[in-house]
């Protein structure tokens, strides 16, 4: 048993040294980027009491989340699932600020089965949630954050998916949907799945039943959203939410924009429109996002609020080109050039490698014992001594 111990749960993974560099420089750009914008950095608990972490998320966090006893209050606690929530309380409850509030955030959170065959159960979360306005501008904002932070990953975004829950939750109510109906029609949409939609809407009644089985055809350009005034001729909640998507997609004119009102992933969670963005050689969506207005009523003080996150692990493997290149040119992805300095601080040693550090320089001093080693760390030069002053020397191969 012994000869396992280094072994790692499933869907778990270590992040080695040139992984954990090219997530670090990731995550610092979009962190910088967002601070542009106005977003401050927020750092919340890795675990919470139980129902604060799962406020207003629906059934789908509460399979996701890792539960234990506290041994102090002898409460349920979490380890969370999604840093979203926590967002939502701290705006709600510590900030209460009267205004509009922007904040960011970047931190693991910790799955109990992974998303998808290759996913980890440790995504790295980060994001960018806006509180305290409900129109059409604070959706349009975040949309665009999400597509200036693709854009510093390097990753090309081959579309940006619109959806809005009101389509669904009218169509649900207008056929008397009960709720476990409700679901799997839900999870059939999502889905795509038509022969399953078929089945599960024989005793709706008409009108609804035929806009709910044309509505996974309701996707594409602007056309998708007239096909869905088309469902349900005079129903104020679905012109509403049409309404809202089609300002908004003139709001994100030059973005490659699109329209899917079948997708309702969120849909427990979102209160309006909802967003998913895609780029090319990734399976699945790469960021998702959208309105969740309901979720700080529960901590005192509902505010309407709309945002959106990502993986880093999975936007630091994706299709990249630009912020590869600009990696690639700051450092390579083995061990970053050093500076080996003997071992003993006299003559001024000190003051030499702390200057070259000042400079931004690597510096790594040798401990006695371990000649021959140094090229694993990256020492391609040394500081040596000649003529009383300390110059830096390109170490050969061989030394």
């Amino acid at each position: 048993m012994t000869a396992r111990r280094w072994l790692l749960p499933e869907s778990i993974e270590d992040a080695l040294p040139a992984e954990a560099r090219r997530l670090e420089r990731l995550r610092r750009a979009l962190l910088d980027e967002f601070a542009l914008h106005g977003y401050e950095l927020v750092m919340p608990p890795l675990l919470e009491y139980l129902e604060s972490l799962l406020t207003g998320s629906g059934r789908d966090l509460d399979l996701r989340t890792f539960k234990l006893v506290d041994q102090i209050s002898g409460r349920t606690m979490g380890i969370r699932a999604d840093i979203t929530p926590q967002v939502a309380r701290i705006d709600a409850h510590l900030l209460n600020r009267a205004g509009v509030t922007r904040l960011c955030y970047c931190g693991s959170v910790l799955h109990t089965l992974p998303s998808g065959l290759t996913a980890t159960r440790e995504p790295l979360q980060i994001g960018a949630e806006l509180y305290g306005h409900a129109g059409i501008e604070a959706d349009a904002e975040i949309v665009r954050l999400l597509a200036r932070a693709l854009e510093i990953a390097g990753v090309r975004t081959s579309r940006i998916e619109l959806s809005h829950v009101g389509v669904f939750r009218a169509l649900s109510a207008r056929g008397g949907l009960d709720a476990e109906l409700e679901q799997e029609l839900f999870a059939a949409l999502q889905a795509k799945d038509v022969p399953g939609v078929r089945e599960m809407v024989k005793g709706v009644p008409e009108p609804v039943r035929s806009a709910l089985l044309a509505l996974p055809e309701c996707h594409g350009g602007e056309a998708a959203l007239g096909r869905v005034l088309d469902l349900l001729p005079g129903d104020a909640e679905i012109a509403q939410a049409v309404a809202a998507l089609r300002r908004l997609g003139v709001e994100l004119a030059g973005l490659p924009v699109s329209f899917d009102l079948a997708d309702l992933r969120g849909y427990h969670y979102h209160s309006g429109v909802a967003f998913a963005a895609y780029c090319a050689g990734h399976p699945g969506a790469i960021a998702l996002g959208g309105r969740y207005d309901k979720v700080g009523k529960a901590f005192g003080r509902g505010r309407p609020a709309t945002g959106f996150s990502m993986d880093l692990r999975q936007l630091s493997w994706a299709d990249t080109t630009a912020f590869a290149a600009s990696a690639a040119s700051a450092a390579s992805e083995s061990a970053p050039r050093a500076i080996l300095a003997p071992s003993d601080g006299g003559n001024g040693l000190r003051e030499a490698m702390a200057a070259l550090r000042a400079k931004g320089e690597i510096v790594i001093e040798a401990l006695p014992g371990h000649d021959g080693a140094w090229a694993e760390t990256g020492c391609d030069r040394r500081l040596t001594l000649r003529a009383n002053e300390w110059i830096v020397e390109k170490i050969h191969g061989g030394e």
